[in-house]
């Protein structure tokens, strides 16, 4: 039975008992489909399609076997438990220096070669020097800007690429529910109706607070976009989940503990969240009344999954909608939802699906010209990346 529960804990996961209900739902809704479509109904975006469900499949399977695999592959790197985190920090460390030698070097040269500062915004080099009036630059090796800017460009990945993992993997293990219940505030609330009661709300406030930090940051966004990359939108689409969960920083969960939610009702919590999510991907459903004021529902769901500008990043709420309401990212389902990605990748490769926004984010970071640059393209929203490229193409349209 230890394929029942999660990495670390005995407690049982519900999300894998559930699955062949996730099945036997997928194949009602399958049902009602084909008998809409035969009663005259007109093909939708919630309609099963071959090769996207067999997509949201692999990647559901995927996200199963990836706790069991990827902490075991970043174990032997992780600050305070692998034998080899020193050499890891110790790469990080000198490619972070390699990359700021070179783009000083870069710089310096470019301005010797063109009189023009090479920075962001093209504006003209102090002809007197760097340093005020009079002060000429430190000399520096007549290294060509285009050889600089490579090394930077390989360093500066590596930087980032060596020391994010080393955090991401030593921010996963210093906040498991286990440790942060060692060392509660409070005594335990015991294992009745209270804990679990305080373990789902709490569970559903922390999770509304992680789920907007992935919209709102690029390096958490890469693990989450898997989830928002199906056209479709139907009860297979929620089974498309993350396997790079290990790459991102999370509000811990484990928070709960410190007030005297025992580990065991933390797991069954997030397994009562994420199943009640289940069933709000679906457009079978259209509202649910009343109710609606206080719960998450396919209705306000169908609006996170669109890319339509009114909608992106709104209604973040797993089981409730009111933390949408109190924090100002509520929106109602208005004009027809377009579901996907504002560019959609155009792939059912589970490959694909899986890494397509860590190699853009490589490419942003390789054509980085600064550490403030790289930094942001890590940290800030995606919508800042694409303006970003979207600058940078237009400067060198016009530079042509």
């Amino acid at each position: 039975m230890a394929w029942l529960s999660k990495p670390g804990s005995d407690a049982v996961d519900l999300t894998v008992v559930a699955v062949p209900g996730y099945f036997a739902a997928m194949g009602f809704e399958y049902l009602a489909q084909r008998r809409r479509l035969a009663r005259g109904g007109a093909p939708s975006a919630g309609d099963y399609e071959r090769r996207d469900t067999l997509a949201s499949l692999a990647m559901g399977n995927l996200s199963l076997l990836a706790p069991f695999i990827v902490p075991r592959l970043l174990r032997p790197i992780t600050p305070g438990r692998g034998r080899f985190a020193k050499a890891a920090i110790g790469v990080a460390a000198t490619a972070a220096a390699v990359t700021t030698v070179a783009d000083v070097v870069a710089r310096r040269s470019e301005r010797r070669r063109t009189g023009t500062n090479p920075g962001i915004d093209g504006t003209p080099a102090d002809p007197m020097g760097v340093g005020g009036a009079g002060t000429a630059p430190p000399a520096a090796p007549d290294v060509p800007p285009s050889v600089a800017r490579r090394v930077a460009s390989v360093a500066g990945v590596a930087a980032v690429a060596v020391g994010g993992v080393a955090i991401t993997s030593a921010w996963a293990t210093a906040t498991t529910s286990e440790r942060l219940w060692d060392r509660r505030l409070v005594p335990s609330l015991g294992n009745g109706p209270a804990a679990l009661t305080a373990a789902v709300i709490g569970w559903d406030f922390i999770y509304y607070w992680n789920h907007r930090f992935m919209h709102t940051s690029r390096y958490m966004w890469a693990v989450h976009e898997v989830h928002h990359s199906s056209e479709r939108y139907n009860l297979s689409t929620a089974l498309r989940q993350p396997v790079a969960d290990a790459l991102g920083t999370t509000l811990p969960y484990g928070l709960l503990c410190l007030f005297g939610v025992p580990p065991e009702a933390v797991a069954t919590a997030r397994g009562v969240n994420l199943i009640y999510q289940f069933w709000i991907h679906t457009e079978a459903v259209d509202r649910i009344g009343r109710a609606e004021r206080t719960l998450n529902s396919p209705s306000h769901h169908r609006v996170h999954h669109g890319s339509n500008r009114q909608y992106l990043d709104r209604n973040h709420g797993g089981i409730l909608i009111i933390w949408d309401r109190m924090f100002g990212t509520f929106e109602p389902e208005d004009e027809r939802v377009v579901y996907g990605l504002t560019t959609n990748i155009d792939t059912f490769n589970p490959a694909r699906i899986a890494s397509h926004e860590y190699v853009d984010l490589a490419r942003d970071l390789a054509s980085s010209t600064g550490w403030a640059e790289r930094l942001s393209y890590v940290l800030r929203g995606p919508g800042w990346a694409i303006q970003r490229r979207a600058a940078r193409t237009a400067r060198t349209a016009l530079a042509a």
